[in-house]
């Protein structure tokens, strides 16, 4: 029993009985021990037992009675028993598979009739387990994550002085399932690649796709992050502010292959933008990209077609037949909720997004690029390629520009080749310092995307094709394209194919920094071919 336990009567007690104890001299005489025992009412064993425990702990709690049953310290079992139940613990309960007590306790019973030996009770055995390293136990059973998230400290936060010092970006999947724009057909729950600024928590852009996170994904969150949004929010009919723009000094985030990706170092470096990564297998040190994450599919649960967090919260719902909206009107709906969210008190700092944004910069204003076009650029996937006299040769297709002439027979080294996977129309060849747009040979090709260029490769093999040329990929892309518009019946998968390639037909806006004034910068056809 603690001391924090007793009434004020029964601490008197113990504080008289230690005022008695503390009268006897060190080696008491036998009428000492006669009157100590009388006044305490006690046996002679108890007496010296008491003095025993006051004089090595020299206080009076130790004086407050036991616990019955057995001491701390004590072995619960003897050397043969314990052995078996280490044995047992170890190789069996300590395990990803999780048994139980039970099945645990069965286990050591077989083993202890086995070794002719009584076995010890189940109360006994989970005494026994409560003695052992419990973390140590949770960490093997359940794994790094669950021990981290019970038993590990956090002391510190991870924190920024000055806005866009740290920008920490992650993906998800999106828990709701969206229908492309002409038949209204479910395609499938799109990836939301997402940055935030660690100092104000400012949202400062984020791209969707259908496609997996990749360098691509990155590069385009990124140039959302870093451009002037107003031409971007017209276009989308929003009328309301998001001032959040400027290159991040650095950029947190985790293992991800994208952020290992050539294209991605190499631009961050080119734009001194500092790259760090979170030791991994330890999400709590991306912890305001999560709880952003967190807080925008709540907010997502909301919406028809939504997957909710779990199957038990689903219920009979079903995401797939009350899907509603576009990939265009989920991007749209995701930026008024940000922009709600830029507005709402943040328990973090203590004040709204926007306003700890609008102080700060007005201190330290945020570096911006002169140029976002060529600034997604540098993050595109890039390949080195030989100029031939017959131009580039990148993905089986070739490409040729008129500012490649003075080039031929010049240039002894490979050349830097920048592509957009979802647009190879055209590449973008790096001469002199230079970025040169180079369109495909014959300009009256359709675009198309780098899954589909892949997809056309897999077929022409499957036919026994060991080499394929040009004008082959793209005659076997265009029998795809017209089984899926003719098709009666849509699956998923032609949806999703034909919503890949809609920015190519619909030639929608990508980057809007300029005023209004300027022309527009669309993607992924460019209005200019050199960029210094």
């Amino acid at each position: 029993m603690r001391r924090d336990q007793l009434d004020e009567q029964e601490w008197q007690n113990v504080l008289r009985h230690a005022d008695v104890l503390r009268r006897l001299p060190l080696r008491p005489t036998a009428g000492e021990v006669s009157d100590a025992m009388a006044e305490l009412s006690i046996s002679r064993a108890t007496l010296f037992r008491w003095l025993k425990r006051y004089r090595t702990e020299q206080r009076a709690a130790a004086l407050i009675s036991r616990q019955s049953g057995r001491r701390s310290g004590i072995d619960a079992f003897d050397p043969a028993l314990k052995t078996i139940v280490d044995r047992n613990i170890t190789t069996f309960y300590a395990t990803p598979e999780r048994p139980t007590l039970t099945r645990l306790w069965k286990r050591i019973s077989s083993d202890c009739r086995a070794g002719r030996m009584p076995p010890p009770s189940i109360r006994r055995l989970k005494t026994y387990l409560g003695t052992l390293d419990v973390e140590a136990l949770t960490r093997r059973r359940e794994g790094k994550a669950r021990a981290d998230a019970q038993f590990l400290a956090l002391p510190g936060e991870f924190s920024a002085q000055h806005p866009l010092q740290v920008v920490q970006i992650d993906h998800t999947k999106v828990d709701v399932t969206v229908v492309d724009p002409i038949e209204r057909l479910p395609i499938g729950r799109p990836i939301l690649t997402i940055a935030i600024d660690v100092c104000t928590r400012m949202v400062l852009g984020f791209y969707l796709s259908l496609e997996a996170p990749s360098v691509t994904s990155v590069a385009l969150c990124l140039t959302h992050a870093i451009i002037d949004k107003t031409r971007w929010l017209q276009d989308r009919g929003i009328s309301l502010e998001w001032p959040a723009s400027g290159l991040p000094g650095c950029i947190h985030v985790d293992n991800g292959a994208e952020f290992h990706a050539r294209a991605f170092k190499r631009g961050c470096d080119d734009h001194n933008i500092v790259v760090s990564y979170r030791p991994p297998g330890t999400p709590r040190f991306g912890g305001h990209v999560e709880r952003l994450i967190g807080t925008m599919m709540g907010a997502v649960h909301l919406l028809p077609g939504t997957h909710f967090s779990n199957v038990l919260d689903r219920g009979e719902y079903d995401p797939e037949a009350r899907a509603v909206m576009t990939m265009r009107e989920l991007e749209t709906w995701l930026a008024l909720e940000i922009i709600a969210y830029h507005s709402d008190l943040h328990r973090g700092i203590g004040r709204p997004p926007v306003a700890a944004w609008n102080e700060a910069i007005s201190v330290r204003p945020p570096r911006h690029v002169h140029d976002p076009l060529a600034f997604l650029i540098d993050f595109l996937p890039f390949e080195p390629r030989v100029l031939r006299r017959t131009g580039i040769h990148l993905n089986n297709i070739c490409y040729w520009s008129d500012g490649f002439a003075p080039w031929i027979g010049r240039c002894d080294e490979m050349v830097l080749v920048k592509y957009d996977p979802r647009d190879l129309h055209q590449v973008f060849v790096k001469l002199g310092g230079n970025y040169l747009m180079a369109p495909t040979r014959n300009p009256g090709r359709p675009a198309i995307t780098l899954w589909e260029q892949k997809a056309a490769l897999r077929v022409q093999r499957a036919r026994g094709r060991r080499e394929t040329d040009e004008e082959t990929i793209f005659q076997t892309i265009a029998a795809q394209r017209t089984l899926v518009e003719q098709a009666t019946k849509e699956t998923t998968q032609t949806r999703r194919l034909r919503a890949r390639r809609a920015h190519l037909q619909a030639r929608p806006e990508i980057l809007a920094s300029a005023p209004a004034d300027e022309p527009v910068i669309t993607l992924p056809h460019f209005p200019v071919e050199v960029w210094e």
